[in-house]
């Protein structure tokens, strides 16, 4: 029974990891696409979510044959719970990068004020709270996983100060409404992939400590004011 159980999470552990990198792909190169100006590498952000969507289906079928057929309880059933939950969050992540690299076909060029704004700034922080988290999950890691819930404060911030930078450009000049509000929607897609990537945070201090603390982040990020 145990050596079953060990097969098949071993199993989903190897197409968790998969999709994780697949999702990290599709969100640096949509980054990279719109840094560079590059509508090949948005085309191909754009057919990666087939393969994103057809990993998406099989932990979801590997996660449901595993609570059929077993009778998994404590980390096991947390595990097979939180993979659930990850594995959605990431899905989602792999839409918006594509919403990202959809929006940036339309002009398939950045508008002349993108030095002006947080987009960098914003996407940066980004990637390393995406990367933090998936690293945290492949390593049961509780310190990287409340690394990114402290970042998540850091990158809203950051995207009430861009989105005052946004009306400013678009009282200055009428000319900017329609770009400034594109980059408002695909600013506020990346703070989105933040919110996500903090959901997988907390399923991975769910799969390690067995307690949840959506909406009550004030204990575990305690432990790194503490530390600081």
């Amino acid at each position: 029974m145990r050596h079953r159980i060990d097969e098949q999470l071993l199993k989903l552990r190897r197409r968790m990891i998969k999709m994780c990198s697949l999702v990290d792909e599709q969100v640096e190169s949509a980054f990279r696409a719109i840094q560079d100006e590059d509508p090949d590498l948005a085309a191909r952000v754009i057919e990666l979510d087939e393969k994103v969507d057809l990993y998406d289906l099989k932990i979801s079928r590997s996660c449901q044959k595993i609570l059929a057929i077993n009778q998994p309880v404590a980390i096991d059933l947390r595990m097979i719970m939180s993979s659930i939950s990850i594995n959605n969050n990431l899905e989602r992540i792999g839409d918006i990068a594509v919403n990202l690299c959809e929006n940036f076909r339309l002009n398939n060029h950045k508008p002349h004020f993108f030095e002006r704004i947080k987009f960098i700034d914003m996407a940066q922080i980004v990637r390393e709270m995406l990367r933090n988290s998936i690293d945290s999950f492949i390593r049961l890691d509780t310190n990287l996983a409340i690394q990114v819930l402290g970042t998540d404060r850091l990158l809203d911030r950051l995207n009430v100060e861009n989105h005052r930078i946004m009306i400013d450009l678009m009282k200055e000049d009428p000319a900017n409404i329609e770009e400034a509000v594109a980059y408002l929607v695909m600013c506020r897609q990346l703070e989105r992939i933040g919110d996500h990537a903090t959901n997988i945070a907390e399923d991975v201090l769910f799969i390690v400590q067995g307690e949840t603390v959506k909406h009550n982040y004030n204990d575990v990020l305690g432990e790194i004011n503490g530390d600081s």
